[in-house]
């Protein structure tokens, strides 16, 4: 029997490779889209049906955490001006990864997350959070050309592209850059 390893998705374009990843070192995986941090519910129902096309692609179980941005939005209060891989990034992981170690716990496994696999995360910050929870396990899906290869899955299975994380702070980070150009 494979190891099964539940893994935290922000969405199916950084969920392909990392499944693939996965995959291949002989992990069952076990999708956990827990996002309460998207800024709207239909942002937030945007990204899952994506998702639910990725699990149906792979075969796999999609298990979707409720959306909760007041709970959410609560845990960051204090943080909001904060810059990208600011502060607010760090209470955000913990968030997220609070909810999917208590999943993973129910079912007696590990969690990782799709989360590394981006330019725009700070891997050190999010293998710090992780460490909080005894069950995490670290894989930094950017090296060998991780985010490269996620584009080129996403590109050939059609998937929505966000250009944002998902919160409207960091939304507004990115219209500010905009603005500013």
């Amino acid at each position: 029997m494979k190891n099964q390893i539940l893994l935290h998705c922000c969405c199916a374009v950084c969920a392909s490779f990392c499944i693939e990843k996965l995959r291949n070192m002989d992990y069952e995986v076990i999708l956990y889209y827990s996002n309460s941090n998207i800024d709207t519910e239909d942002e937030f129902k945007k990204r899952l049906k994506e998702l639910e096309k990725l699990a149906n692609i792979y075969r796999l179980e999609l298990v979707v955490d409720e959306y909760c941005h007041e709970n959410w939005l609560a845990a960051v209060q204090g943080l909001e001006n904060e810059p990208e891989r600011g502060r607010r990034c760090g209470r955000c992981f913990a968030f997220n990864f609070d909810r999917a170690s208590q999943e993973a716990e129910r079912r007696r496994i590990p969690f990782t997350t799709t989360l590394s696999i981006s330019p725009h995360k700070d891997s050190k910050q999010l293998m710090t959070e992780g460490t909080m929870f005894e069950n995490f396990e670290f894989f930094n899906f950017k090296k060998q050309n991780g985010y490269l290869e996620t584009l080129a899955l996403a590109k050939a299975y059609n998937l929505y592209r966000q250009n944002y994380c998902g919160c409207e702070f960091s939304k507004q980070h990115l219209l500010n850059k905009l603005d500013s150009r």
